[in-house]
């Protein structure tokens, strides 16, 4: 249980919490000192800022150095419940957290949030608060060369956690799975070090990590297939092992709306919003009679030929094998091609086109204008080559 000597239940932070979000910022303690981190994956709206400075506070109350990592759109945020002013609510908490933003990742000199980023001690952080975690759920290579230039997740995990003093790691996302379990897979392995080993001895599991969540995505796979009858959570939910959801159990805190109402005493808290129904709205383009419809502008931009994104169409015959070579065309994949990849392009910039209508008329005009020059200029560049080869 967390160290209450700390007096972290006397702070603003803690007293400003619904019951709910106390449980979940003792639960998060309590798996951070177990598992080394935890994902807090409540819904929308639920407060989960708050319960991270409130587990923040704990751990700058043992005089433990903190880092928020965030996308620079949540950057007010952050930065509003540490500083010293009017409209921060716990500013009398004076919390002193650090706060870098995902993309500061890939860099190693400037500034950012006044913290000089060539001077600063990464592996000095004895707790990373990662809000939006889902950012990093495409994970990337646990090791690299020693000259290779590290990507975004390679750095977290090399220069914050591994390296320096021993680095807790509490994420945060609504949404830490998009269409595979090794989505959350890879958030949990920033709290691991990569090295399965580090919890598996810890969980009460008669698998290995990796083996769970081979065995978990094995499941999806097969009841993602099946008919639409049978496609039901329910039936998803049989199918996977105990041991997956140990795991979750362990390391994760997930709770909707549904399950606050249920299992809270909701009192204080009031109650939750009603969401309204969407009012589809199906504006026309004009109100003139007899004027073009969108399905008719859509018709006529899917008829254009845009061939300056298609310039494998004008390779000659006897050089096709050269340019598949070069473009490794079915190595990847049968019938992934150049000549495919370009038609793709093609066809996108079309739809783009129709987007940009929906933007503004303007807009599509100018769009337009912009592909007929780029059109007119690769035309005179190529007419220009084709009349200084005669004149040799």
């Amino acid at each position: 249980m967390p160290n209450e000597a700390t007096g972290f239940k006397n702070s603003k932070i803690w007293n400003m919490l619904f019951n709910f979000q106390k449980d979940a910022a003792l639960a998060i303690i309590n798996k951070l000192e177990k598992y080394n981190g935890c994902i807090l994956a409540d819904s929308v709206g639920l407060g989960k800022t708050f319960t991270a400075l409130s587990v923040i506070k704990y751990y700058e109350n043992r005089n433990k150095s903190v880092l928020v990592l965030c996308p620079k759109k949540l950057n007010n945020n952050w930065n509003t419940y540490k500083a010293n002013y009017i409209n921060n609510p716990i500013a009398e908490d004076r919390l002193r957290y650090d706060v870098l933003f995902h993309t500061d990742l890939n860099r190693s000199c400037g500034q950012s949030n006044g913290i000089d980023l060539d001077r600063i001690h990464w592996n000095n952080y004895d707790l990373v608060v990662i809000d939006e975690s889902h950012n990093f759920r495409n994970g990337g290579k646990l090791s690299g060369k020693d000259n290779e230039k590290e990507n975004r997740y390679l750095k977290l995990l090399n220069q914050v956690i591994r390296k320096g003093v021993k680095t807790k790691v509490l994420m945060l996302s609504a949404t830490p799975v998009n269409n595979r379990f090794n989505d959350l897979k890879n958030q949990l392995a920033l709290a691991y070090e990569g090295k399965t080993s580090h919890i598996d001895e810890n969980l009460n599991t008669r698998r290995s990590l990796d083996e769970i969540f081979k065995n978990a995505q094995k499941a999806f796979n097969i009841w993602s297939k099946q008919d639409t009858t049978e496609r039901t959570t329910e039936n998803l939910l049989r199918m996977l092992d105990f041991d997956f959801f140990e795991v979750l159990d362990s390391v994760t805190i997930a709770r909707s709306r549904k399950h606050i109402q249920k299992y809270y005493d909701t009192t204080d808290i009031g109650t939750f919003p009603t969401r309204l129904k969407p009012i589809s709205v199906r504006p026309k383009l004009t109100d003139l009679a007899n004027a073009i419809s969108y399905n008719e502008i859509f018709e006529q931009l899917m008829l254009l030929n845009l061939s300056i994104y298609t310039p494998t169409h004008f390779i000659l015959p006897s050089k096709m094998d050269k340019y598949a070579e070069i473009y490794e065309d079915n190595k990847i994949n049968i019938g992934f091609t150049q000549a495919n990849r370009e038609q793709g392009i093609r066809r996108l910039m079309a739809i783009n086109l129709m987007k940009r209508l929906e933007s503004s008329v303007f807009s599509f005009n100018h769009t337009l204008e912009r592909i007929k020059n780029f059109i007119q200029q690769t035309i005179a560049t190529i007419e220009s080559y084709n009349q200084s080869i005669k004149k040799k």
